[in-house]
């Protein structure tokens, strides 16, 4: 089914990246439905190259990420904040999960580019999970595209490969 041939190539893509970290030359962007397996699969992909390679990395949910860059703000709080956005953009591997789920606004843009510019230019490996079907319409508000704006996505297209995970829900799947 295609279900099957969907989530087989997106598992040979992300061992093939573990496998050859941190020679990989480029990152995924896992697509698709909620509950298909992408942050599962994007950590599994992280955990090995942190315990097979040494690797440095880092997993956030991108509206955390957010979060935590915006409580630097706080005259309180005493972390700054390129000590939140250094490990992130130094990191030898960045899972940055739910692109796109976060609220838009021209903050948000701007900080998720900047991120996303730093690592590409490092050449640093980078794995994106979405629910956001990548497809060029900027008016439907379930569209990447209209989520990110044209220069994340353009950016995203040149370091990652982009892969579908089409399927039912694996926590709905019949035990085999």
């Amino acid at each position: 089914t295609a279900y099957n041939e969907s989530l087989e190539k997106a598992v040979v893509n992300a061992r093939a990246i573990a496998e050859t970290f941190p020679a990989a030359a480029r990152g995924l962007f896992l697509e698709g439905q909620p509950g298909v397996g992408k942050t599962h699969l994007a950590v599994a992909v992280l955990r090995q190259v942190i315990t097979t390679r040494g690797a440095r990395g880092i997993f956030y949910d991108t509206r955390d990420l957010l979060r935590v860059i915006r409580s630097t703000y706080d005259p309180v709080n005493q972390v700054a904040e390129m000590d939140v956005l250094r490990p992130v953009m130094e990191a030898d591997m960045l899972v940055l999960d739910d692109l796109g789920a976060e609220k838009t606004s021209e903050w948000v843009e701007e900080t998720l580019n900047h991120i996303v510019n730093a690592r590409y230019s490092a050449q640093r490996t980078t794995v994106f999970t979405s629910n956001y079907e990548d497809k060029p319409d900027t008016t439907d508000p379930d569209s990447l595209l209209f989520r990110i704006g044209y220069r994340m996505r353009s950016r995203l297209h040149e370091m990652c490969e982009f892969l579908d995970l089409d399927g039912a829900d694996y926590r709905e799947l019949p035990p085999n």
